[in-house]
């Protein structure tokens, strides 16, 4: 019954200190209680605030959410990932940082739904079946209206396949197979579309935040992440930022909206895409700006028959365990009119200009 077991419970030694986030801080729910089963299937649909609100109705209740806050802190990337991708913190007690994940690009949600996160229970399985079409954004289409085909290769050669290309000149602009090519998802031309595969850990600063750190030794040239996130027309993005700035200044607020641009060959024009992580994105929002230029590589890198351009993350260098990602968020330029809107910078590099880049600066 649910009384004996917690009566068990509170019998047991007090367990040993250990880290917040550890495996050990799992509590298993009795599968012979129904209570608490229907409860772990309900509540790791609800944000941190609801489920405090829970906890607090019961003894029952407030082991569960228990629970499940230790399982959002084990897997950031909520099983969308090949890898887990773990909570670390030292400096308070919030556990983990709350927002909706999305391995990719997808076009803007308002408000987002609800994700099922934080339990042992079976994953609901529709969960698994995120688009690929999500993956490749906004397809080119021929006058028929059909989607522009890439390569027919079985197997991708360079010298061979005409997605293999670079940009002429330009090693920040790479191409990828994409959904309309012949070769499978196997095929080695589409290291970014397989997901994570290196160790990360989300680390929290006490000036910073949350940080993404390398867990393992990523070799230079290694892929790490694309940046995803909803993507926003240029209006609806100075929109969402009036309303974060606004936010930041009222309380402690951080928003992950991310302006990329890509000048087109012709020199005159270039094509921004907007892509905001605050409420949805993936883990590549926690890597923060470094004024040295940090130790990844950016690339805009377009799958074939994509007409819009997905923004990855490479190990610039060998970067070891323990090490802080980086990038640099763009240039900073800082006068009179805009002094009042700056953001400070914490990446301690030698050569900090102690502002962040953004667009006002």
């Amino acid at each position: 019954t649910t009384t004996s077991f917690y009566e068990k419970m509170q019998r047991e030694a007090p367990p040993e200190k250990r880290r917040l986030g550890e495996a050990s801080d799992v509590i298993i729910i009795p599968a012979t209680d129904l209570f608490l089963r229907c409860a772990d299937l309900i509540l790791p649909w609800l944000n941190p605030q609801e489920l405090a609100a829970v906890s607090q109705t019961c003894k029952a209740l407030s082991l569960v959410s228990k629970s499940i806050t230790t399982h959002r802190s084990l897997d950031a990337a909520r099983s969308f990932e090949n890898i887990t991708i773990p909570f670390r913190n030292s400096v308070d007690s919030q556990r983990y940082a709350y927002f909706v994940y999305t391995p990719f690009q997808i076009p803007a949600s308002s408000p987002p739904s609800r994700q099922w996160w934080g339990s042992e229970s079976t994953r609901p399985s529709y969960l698994d079946s995120v688009s690929e079409r999500g993956r490749f954004g906004v397809s080119l289409v021929d006058e028929s209206g059909e989607r522009m085909c890439g390569c027919e290769c079985e197997q991708c050669e360079e010298g061979y396949c005409k997605c293999l290309t670079f940009a002429a000149g330009m090693e920040e602009i790479a191409n990828e197979c994409g959904s309309g090519c012949g070769c499978g998802s196997d095929c080695s031309n589409r290291v970014t579309q397989k997901g994570i595969s290196v160790g990360l850990k989300v680390v929290r600063d006490e000036k910073k935040g949350w940080c993404l750190y390398a867990d393992q030794l990523i070799k230079q040239g290694q892929f790490i992440c694309e940046y995803a996130g909803e993507l926003l027309t240029t209006d609806e993005a100075r929109k969402r930022q009036s309303i974060y700035d606004k936010l930041r200044s009222t309380q402690s607020f951080a928003s992950a909206l991310l302006v990329v641009r890509e000048h087109l060959p012709s020199g005159n024009a270039c094509l921004r895409i907007n892509i905001d992580a605050t409420r949805i994105g993936n883990i590549a929002r926690f890597i923060n700006h470094s004024c040295d230029g940090g130790n990844l590589s950016t690339v805009l890198l377009r799958s074939s028959g994509a007409l819009l351009p997905r923004l990855c993350f490479f190990a610039a260098r060998d970067i070891f365990a323990e090490e802080e990602l980086s990038f640099s968020y763009g240039d900073v330029c800082v006068n009179g009119e805009n002094r009042e809107n700056k953001l400070n910078c914490c990446c301690d590099s030698s050569c900090c200009f102690g502002t962040l880049p953004c667009e006002n600066t």
